[in-house]
């Protein structure tokens, strides 16, 4: 299945994920973004796992802005979260703010729990990669 120049990659007879890929295949460029935080402009850390989120993910959209791309061209999200149980319990709620920030692209995604993160306050760090059509 093609989406925007990306195409997902599902192994027949696999059962189809929900909320994400198992792969995805693209070629252009690519655009890595650096681990973004749920902070705004002035560094002020949003309050919340949930806010938090959903201010990361304005933020990867707005890094792959700046190279003309748009959510439909994100390949790979990588989440870093200090706790995989405050996940779990948001899931409701953390469909609704990807929706409404990320729409209903759903890109190879992975999600790990770690100890710590660098900046003081953040819950989440997420990575993408992206690929934008030559």
């Amino acid at each position: 299945m093609e989406d925007d120049g990306l195409t997902v990659l599902q192994p027949a007879g696999w059962k189809k994920p929900k909320g994400y890929a198992n792969g995805m295949m693209g070629r252009g460029r690519l655009v890595l973004t650096g681990g973004l935080i749920g902070w705004d402009e002035t560094e002020t850390v949003a309050d919340g796992f949930v806010p938090q989120v959903e201010q990361t993910l304005k933020n990867v959209l707005a890094v792959i802005a700046e190279a003309g791309g748009g959510p439909e061209h994100i390949a790979r999200l990588t989440w870093y979260v200090k706790s995989i149980a405050t996940y779990r319990a948001s899931l409701a709620e953390l469909g609704g703010v990807y929706r409404r920030v990320i729409g209903r692209h759903y890109p190879a995604m992975a999600l790990v729990e770690v100890s710590d993160l660098v900046e003081p306050g953040a819950l989440v760090e997420i990575e993408a990669t992206a690929i934008l059509p030559d």
